[in-house]
């Protein structure tokens, strides 16, 4: 990356999924990044996003190895629940799957936001980003169908609006974005990517959405794009 202070810090939640090694593995290889510290339930110090607790220790320790980070990927997120994939219909609502689709599609990354916004520059440009999905575009939808997990998504569109505009008077150069990776191959999408009209690998999904986030600015802050650069409609 071009557009951050070099060499850069950068900090991936969820590091050990499919699309969080991958953002790994291309910061580590970015002559740019300086150090970048991958997060997740078995890192030290540990991220687990129903725990709050762990989120806050996390976002101290960070702060003692550096003032400012300059990139914060979020790159978490569930779609089957404990052996239950989306459901096609509302009669296959289940309240208890939808609480917990919410809790880590987008409390949990509320939380992230929290405590870890206040760690992005302030005189200089920053990036906070999350993996959403194009099915919690509400002007989107046009199949129905998985209620939980496109509200859970929606709701983090609206969370990444709203850190956006909080934002942009304490940190008025940072970038706050919805990131849509595509269907990727990796364990989260794997019972579902036969009817994807396109399967992406991970290290080219990341790669391309990096070179995104790369191009963003301060005005663009709040928005949803996919891995090719279109805004997308939340």
């Amino acid at each position: 990356m071009e557009s951050l202070q070099i060499p850069y810090r950068a900090v991936v939640v969820g590091a050990t999924g499919g699309l969080g090694a991958a953002f790994v593995e291309h910061l580590e290889d970015d002559p740019n990044c300086g150090c970048v510290v991958a997060l997740g339930r078995h890192s030290e110090p540990p991220v687990d996003l129903l725990d709050e607790t762990s989120i806050e220790r996390a976002a101290g320790w960070l702060s003692k190895q550096a003032p400012e980070w300059d990139l914060i990927l979020d790159a978490t997120g569930i779609l089957t629940i404990d052996g239950h994939g989306p459901e096609k219909r509302l009669r296959d609502l289940d309240p208890a799957i939808m609480a917990r689709s919410f809790a880590i599609n987008a409390i949990g990354p509320a939380l992230l936001f929290k405590h870890l916004a206040p760690l992005l520059p302030r005189q200089r440009k920053g990036i906070l980003a999350t993996l959403s999905a194009r099915v919690g575009s509400i002007e989107d939808n046009q199949l129905g169908g998985w209620v939980s997990y496109r509200a859970s998504k929606a709701a983090l569109n609206q969370i990444v609006r709203t850190t956006a505009l909080e934002l942009r008077f304490s940190h008025r150069q940072a970038a706050v974005i919805a990131l849509q990776p595509g269907t990727c191959a990796t364990r989260l999408s794997e019972p579902y990517r036969a009817r994807a009209p396109e399967v992406l690998a991970p290290e080219y999904a990341t790669g391309e959405l990096l070179k995104v986030l790369d191009r963003l600015e301060a005005s663009d802050s709040g928005n949803f794009y996919d891995f090719e650069g279109q805004r997308l409609p939340f």
